[in-house]
């Protein structure tokens, strides 16, 4: 190969090293505020590191690091026009608050729980609800919701159309994967992280942390979200200042070019 690039999984690991050791250029990506245990073995033997956050020089050579951002979907940088479209696509109104509430593609255990403890309020207080559910668990609350008044919820096993939630969302209530992160940078979006904890070196806390610090997104527990995940995003459904002040910081955090910078940066190795 003229190039060999690293993602940061532990597969990456050994391809990298020997990549190295013969010479062929090698570039790595972190995507997460706080470094892997991959990634950071392998800093001092890369040419290149494309990181996400400031502040990686705790982890990393500083001459090597590039400020990238990670990659996201096109449509998520173009949801103000998509307004309208999300509207009808989940038939909403637009006079009526709006929570999005996603757990990854297999779904999030304690998030579902959470709103189902809550449902009834949800319901009470006409919010519109987008649910996420995941396909792990989808099918066994499919059987939980029967009797409820669900003319405001809409509920996915996985959301294709995830741009039209971002659209129309007032808020969002999410994991803090380091993609998710990205997107809600781009999309602008007020959002609570519930971090999930079973995941190396707890990142996804470190994470919702790091933009917790510079008031660009709300934070609680995994441990407590079953009893406080959605009334804390309610208050912030009914809180329109501290809706537009998180949506304004989230924002000064997005890179919208970081699949250009990651290229500039291989390019440059290869010439």
């Amino acid at each position: 190969p003229d190039l060999a690039v690293g993602m940061g999984g532990f597969a990456s690991g050994p391809l990298l090293w020997i990549a190295s050791q013969k010479r062929i250029p090698t570039l790595i990506q972190e995507q997460n505020s706080y470094a892997g245990i991959t990634n950071k073995l392998l800093a001092r033997k890369v040419n290149r590191i494309c990181v996400a956050y400031g502040g990686m020089e705790k982890f990393f050579p500083s001459d090597k690091i590039v400020v990238t951002g990670n990659p996201v979907r096109k449509d998520i940088s173009e949801i103000s026009g998509r307004i309208k479209k999300g509207y009808d696509f989940f038939g909403f109104e637009k006079n009526r608050r709006t929570l999005f509430v996603m757990g990854g593609s297999l779904g999030a255990r304690t998030i579902n729980h959470a709103v189902f403890n809550h449902l009834q309020r949800i319901i009470d207080e006409e919010i519109q609800l987008i649910w996420q559910i995941g396909r792990i668990y989808y099918d066994d609350f499919q059987q939980k919701l029967k009797g409820y008044d669900l003319s405001n919820i809409r509920t996915f096993e996985f959301l294709k159309e995830i741009d039209l939630a971002y659209a129309v969302a007032d808020a969002v209530v999410a994991r803090a994967g380091a993609l998710s992160i990205s997107e809600l940078c781009i999309a602008g979006k007020p959002v609570l992280f519930v971090p999930s904890p079973n995941v190396a070196e707890d990142h996804q806390t470190k994470n919702a942390k790091a933009l917790v610090e510079v008031e660009a997104a709300l934070l609680v527990t995994d441990g407590e979200a079953v009893e406080h995940m959605v009334p804390k995003a309610i208050n912030l459904l009914n809180d329109h200042g501290m809706r537009a002040r998180l949506g304004k910081n989230i924002a000064k955090l997005a890179i919208p070019d970081a699949t250009d910078r990651i290229l500039r940066e291989i390019e440059t190795l290869l010439n």
